[in-house]
């Protein structure tokens, strides 16, 4: 199945209710060092609740060590500067979804480096630039696990 990259991820309330949605998808977490926050928080506890210790969580201590040990299909970057539609993708089971921190998004030399694969998620709101990083994640999943769902049962 797929699954979801954090890279650098700062609030831990965040990362535990992301951890918790992958869960309930039965999907990876990879979380990209380094983190603004200890795993063991209350913080991450709590937003997790008790489906934490069910996660399966890989952590990296560089996104060359993500590459190398997970050895992705096909990566997706999700950002608010992303000129194409998250709704333009099409999903297969074994992509990855990558998600900047909180504070500065995704590393400045992956806005070069992976132009062809950036997307953003429409925010048609004039007053806004952003979404939390756990709703934003929540999105793109489902619509990851729509398409992939919706092509096994056709």
């Amino acid at each position: 199945m797929f699954s979801i990259v954090l890279v650098r991820p700062q609030i831990p309330h965040n990362t535990g209710a992301i951890g918790r949605l992958c869960v309930g998808l039965g999907i990876t977490l990879n979380l990209i060092k380094p983190l603004g926050f200890r795993l063991d928080e209350k913080a991450v506890e709590r937003a997790g609740l008790d489906y934490w210790k069910n996660l399966d969580l890989r952590i990296h201590d560089t996104w060359e060590d993500y590459l190398e040990s997970e050895k992705p299909q096909r990566l997706f970057m999700l950002s608010t500067h992303g000129e194409r539609s998250l709704y333009e993708c099409r999903f297969e089971k074994s992509d990855a979804l990558v998600f900047g921190n909180e504070g500065s998004g995704l590393p400045p030399e992956f806005y070069e480096r992976y132009k062809d694969r950036l997307f953003k998620i429409p925010m048609p709101g004039e007053h806004a630039r952003s979404i939390n990083l756990a709703n934003a994640v929540s999105i793109a999943a489902y619509e990851c696990y729509r398409q992939i769902s919706f092509c096994d049962l056709v």
